[in-house]
């Protein structure tokens, strides 16, 4: 893996969010020449460079809607991480176009761009989501997936990967930092569908599997997660037990978009995936034939969190100070 980052300059877009900021914290325990952070966001790009004030990082101001912002953050470019994205349910189901213009076209410009500049790999990170999707925000990251795939195919000198994963549980925006907040203010949380399941994983475990993309990736492969899966209910149980308190639960039902239960590996994909131990690996039509035909991944029939499980998972990603 250190050869690989060697002297490289990466781009990571979205570079100031959850994942962006803890990725560049890994990337930075390589020997890389520069770490570019791509975002909108001026504020969190001036807290970082005063955070890190390392001479190794470069900040680049743009939106990935802008294809003059995204070109020029790619030049001389080796390796991207594309975590550019709108990822919440609820503002995607309220503003769809804007949604497309960021999750679909935003992400096409960075492949397109990249592939103008002869980097050799995109790693583009989607969501279980994008598995029969029923959100504005799921069907915009399966068209993305769509165009990185389209574009894996329509030439070889950029390798493109896909990296799928649920929920990551302390990340801006997650239900975790939610019911804490409103545990800790309080005192009441409100709950959509106790019954409800979801993929949970850590920022660290997010950063894994898109190295391991980035590391063993051929051309238009998908590597998902292998996540363990939690009920709503049982979380909010969990953050109680955390927190030593109890609160008042307020059923609120399913919001627009939501699903019961989430898929992470679509059956279609069952009959080219690869069981590697901890995730999946999707083959292309070039990679050979599998190695192992899963049936389709659903959070439903998932392996569980158990409380105590989930208390600890709480337990770590705060002290760790995930939430970023």
């Amino acid at each position: 893996m250190r050869d690989l980052f060697q002297d490289a300059t990466i781009l990571i877009t979205g570079g100031t969010g959850s994942f962006g900021e803890a990725f560049l914290r890994r990337c930075l325990e390589f020997p890389v020449r520069e770490i570019r952070v791509f975002s909108r966001d001026e504020k969190k790009q001036y807290d970082m460079m005063h955070r890190y004030e390392s001479p190794r990082l470069r900040f680049d101001l743009g939106d990935v809607r802008d294809i003059q912002t995204v070109d020029k953050a790619m030049e001389g470019v080796d390796f991207v991480f594309h975590a550019a994205a709108m990822k919440q349910v609820p503002s995607c189901e309220g503003f769809p176009l804007e949604a497309v213009k960021t999750n679909v076209m935003g992400s096409s410009n960075v492949i397109q761009s990249a592939i103008r500049h002869s980097v050799k790999k995109v790693v583009c990170l989607s969501t279980d989501k994008a598995c029969y999707p029923t959100s504005a925000m799921g069907a915009t990251k399966a068209l993305m997936e769509k165009v990185a795939l389209r574009a894996a195919g329509d030439q070889e000198k950029t390798i493109i990967n896909l990296t799928r994963f649920g929920n990551l549980i302390s990340s801006r925006g997650s239900v975790v930092p939610l019911f804490l907040d409103q545990l800790d203010n309080y005192r009441e949380i409100t709950v959509t569908e106790p019954d409800m399941t979801r993929f949970l994983m850590t920022l660290d475990d997010a950063i894994d599997l898109v190295m391991c993309a980035f590391e063993k990736g051929r051309q238009g492969e998908i590597f998902v997660h292998k996540s363990k899966a939690a009920t709503v209910g049982d979380l909010v149980e969990a953050v109680q037990k955390y927190r030593d308190a109890i609160a008042h639960i307020r059923y609120i039902g399913a919001r627009p978009g939501e699903k019961m239960h989430e898929t992470l590996l679509l059956s279609e994909e069952a009959a080219s995936a690869t069981d590697c131990g901890g995730f999946f690996r999707v083959q292309s039509k070039e990679s050979g034939p599998p190695a192992y035909r899963p049936e389709e991944f659903d959070s439903s029939a998932a392996e569980r969190y158990s409380i105590d499980e989930l208390v600890e998972l709480i337990r770590v990603t705060m002290r760790e100070g995930e939430t970023l």
